[in-house]
């Protein structure tokens, strides 16, 4: 009785993607303890799934990984409910949520430990701990409760990821055909999601990869990254890849030599990068990138305004000016850059915050006047519990608070936050926000994202006709007639849906 489920909760309503982080998890015990994986993405009822598995007496352990938002909605009622029916079995959560809310998550009374970063290692020793009766104090990047409080033991060093075991996709295919992983998008017909680095080396306050990463990233070599897609290219039929790292392009001899290597295969890829770093790639290799399939590149622009991006804790060299003019030069290479800005930072009276709105809003259409291809995503800030960080300490005097319950975090109105839609900030008004909404709709009316594949070019040309005026008027309030066409269409939403 020491087998593992591993349980990858509801991540998107018609987007299912290779579960890569329980995919390492199983890695490190395959050949030890005996595993399956439950994916919420291709179950009806994923907790009569779990329970089936419970039900033969073999199944003590549940590790679950949790981002915020659809995945915690889906994970804490079928944990709950785990708990009520199996009280000896261990549940053990990771990801992004338990590691930056872990009071919440082990005061709930039906999770036992957290993962806080990566568990090649920890989760293993985690589980020897548990079945030898053995101390697990001194394990590397887990938090437990005991009578005293909550415990978080040290962080490990990051991970050698060419030391790391492959990934079991045989093993899963027999479980979910791999096939069903692999999704039609802009990208390609059959798109292989991966992981080819973990962390990233940068410690913008707004992240919820910087508490859990501190500002470290190993990567998996060019010729690694290659032999793994090539394999599932070449035996379920892969031809486009979304590289879910956190930032992708942090090495340019890395992200050359893979884009060499990938280049005869004939795949279209995309990836998450720093402006700022890349900018500073030779043109070289920028053409190199592109040549080896990659056409849309991630970039964090998050303000026009070099005082918020300060505030932010934006961290190396990125600008405005720079923003701009790097729109500019990735047109010659054919690369379309997606840029994602942060709206709604406090500030210390309505009229800045205001005015900080306004000003990303000008800023965004001189992005699109200098290369109308650029993909824009708008967030609205949401705050993240980045501990010492400046702007953390302003949000909390400004009255912010998160929930204090799980129960209260699968709320409506805080699962909007954890889209960073509505995010419930003293100092942002409803106005405020209707307006950042309100310009988001009329700019992708003039700007349909790429990304939509279902959107024909009769749908694109329509929807520019009735959003041009507007546009080019900066008349935003009640586009009513937009959002009737866009939810007629089921326009896509690049920020909550990806491709």
């Amino acid at each position: 009785m020491n087998k593992i489920i591993l349980f990858n909760p509801l991540s998107a309503v018609a987007k299912h993607r290779i579960p890569n982080s329980l995919m390492n998890i199983a890695a490190s015990v395959e050949g030890k303890y005996d595993w399956v994986i439950v994916d919420g993405n291709c179950e009806t009822d994923p907790l009569q799934k779990i329970q089936s598995y419970l039900y033969t007496g073999e199944y003590k352990y549940i590790g679950v990984t949790v981002m915020p938002g659809p995945q915690l909605k889906q994970a804490t009622p079928v944990c709950k409910a785990i708990k009520a029916k199996n009280p000896q079995v261990k549940v053990i959560w990771g990801g992004y949520f338990p590691s930056t809310q872990p009071d919440t998550v082990l005061c709930s009374g039906y999770v036992d430990f957290i993962i806080n970063g990566p568990g090649d290692h920890a989760f293993p020793l985690l589980i020897d701990a548990l079945e030898n009766g053995t101390p697990y104090e001194f394990i590397k990047n887990i938090i437990y409760k005991t009578d005293t409080g909550i415990v978080k033991n040290g962080k490990e060093d990051l991970i050698d990821q060419e030391t790391l075991p492959p990934l079991p996709y045989d093993k899963l295919d027999t479980m979910y055909p791999i096939k069903k992983y692999l999704g039609r998008t802009y990208l390609g017909e059959k798109t292989l999601a991966y992981h080819s680095s973990i962390g990233c080396p940068f410690t913008c306050s707004f992240c919820a990869v910087v508490p859990i990463y501190e500002a470290r990233w190993k990567a998996k070599s060019a010729q690694t990254v290659y032999k793994d897609i090539k394999y599932i290219k070449d035996k379920w039929g892969a031809d486009a890849i979304e590289f879910h790292d956190n930032n992708f392009f942090v090495s340019e001899k890395r992200a050359v030599e893979f884009a060499r290597l990938i280049a005869p295969e004939k795949m279209s890829w995309w990836g998450m990068a720093r402006i700022d770093t890349m900018d500073k790639f030779s043109d070289a290799s920028l053409q190199a990138i592109r040549d080896g399939g990659c056409k849309i590149i991630f970039f964090g622009a998050e303000s026009g305004n070099n005082d918020i991006l300060e505030q932010l804790d934006k961290g190396g060299t990125q600008t405005g000016d720079q923003i701009i003019r790097f729109a500019e030069r990735l047109k010659k290479f054919d690369i379309i850059p997606e840029y994602s800005f942060v709206l709604g930072t406090p500030a210390p009276t309505p009229e800045k915050v205001q005015a900080q709105i306004d000003f990303e809003i000008e800023f965004i259409k001189k992005v699109k006047a200098v290369n109308p291809n650029t993909e824009i995503v708008i967030y609205t800030y949401s705050p993240v519990p980045t501990e010492g960080s400046e702007l953390f300490k302003q949000v909390l005097d400004a009255g912010f608070k998160f929930p204090q319950t799980l129960e209260d975090w699968v709320s409506p109105a805080w699962e909007n936050f954890d889209m960073r839609k509505n995010p419930l900030t003293p100092w942002l008004t409803p106005e405020m926000i209707n307006k950042i909404r309100n310009f988001e709709t009329v700019l992708n009316g003039v700007y349909p994202t790429v990304t939509d594949i279902k959107l024909n070019d009769l749908k694109r040309r329509s929807i520019r006709f009735v959003s041009a005026i507007r546009y080019k008027a900066s008349l935003y309030k009640y586009p009513y007639e937009i959002k009737l066409l866009q939810r007629f269409w089921k326009y896509r939403q690049p920020e909550i849906q990806g491709f």
